[in-house]
């Protein structure tokens, strides 16, 4: 026979524990730490390359497109110079970062501040597309001398460089790095300007349509300007994969 009523905890459900977040463990940051200094020194190694391609590639198309009187190649040389710009921008964000002497709050500061330097130099790529393209097809520029070597240079540039910057492109967005998305974005433009180039040379001398280069270029202008407003604001893409 039973005396009382049973104690109330004796029936109380005991409460469930919260399990505790754990943090990640040494093994996971070490993997990850190596995990993105090998993305830094890929990324180092993409800019080298650009660097020294677009060296040879602004000196050899100023020189053939002033041997030539060729508008295009004269541009194109130019644009090469902005991309150099654009590049030794990277390659200096890419360094102070592999240093080691940045923490999170510097290497953020330094994204921004290159970021938008980036973006700017991509505007700046698009207006001086609107502006030799708007003068080329006003002025109906006379087309340029033969240029063999020109039309070399553009058309492995035309095959290069969109490799190129694909290759950062993907290094940028695993890196989270707006501004080497921006270099990289500037390196496909050159690429995208050099086939332009050479479809224009081929589609004036086949059909006399001398005004397809100018249009070509001005197809680009979009993606420069969107690409460069979103530098300039700081939008990052590569943590979206857009």
């Amino acid at each position: 026979m039973r005396t009382g009523a049973p104690a109330l905890g004796a029936w109380t459900r005991p409460a469930t524990a919260v399990p505790e977040r754990r943090k990640p463990s040494t093994l996971a940051r070490m993997l990850a730490t190596t995990g993105r200094r090998a993305l830094l020194e890929r990324a180092w190694m993409l800019a080298i390359a650009t660097l020294t391609w677009t060296v040879v590639e602004a000196i050899a198309a100023l020189g053939f497109g002033a041997e030539a009187h060729s508008t295009a190649l004269l541009g194109f040389g130019a644009d090469s110079v902005i991309e150099l710009a654009s590049t030794v921008l990277a390659a200096w964000r890419i360094a102070r970062e592999r240093s080691g002497t940045l923490d999170a709050a510097a290497a953020e500061r330094l994204e921004r501040r290159t970021g938008r330097a980036a973006g700017a130099l991509l505007i700046l790529v698009g207006g001086w597309i609107v502006w030799d393209a708007t003068s080329r097809l006003f002025a109906r520029s006379a087309p340029p001398g033969e240029s063999i070597g020109g039309l070399v240079l553009v058309a492995a540039s035309a095959l290069a460089m969109p490799l190129l910057g694909r290759a950062k492109r993907r290094v940028a967005d695993a890196l989270g790095s707006p501004t080497l998305r921006a270099d990289a974005i500037e390196t496909i433009a050159c690429g995208w300007l050099a086939a332009a180039a050479l479809a224009g040379l081929a589609l004036h001398a086949a059909l006399g349509w001398w005004w397809a280069d100018p249009v070509a270029g001005l197809a680009l202008v979009p993606l420069l300007v969107r690409e460069g407003l979103e530098g300039l604001r700081g939008v990052d893409h590569c943590a979206d994969g857009h």
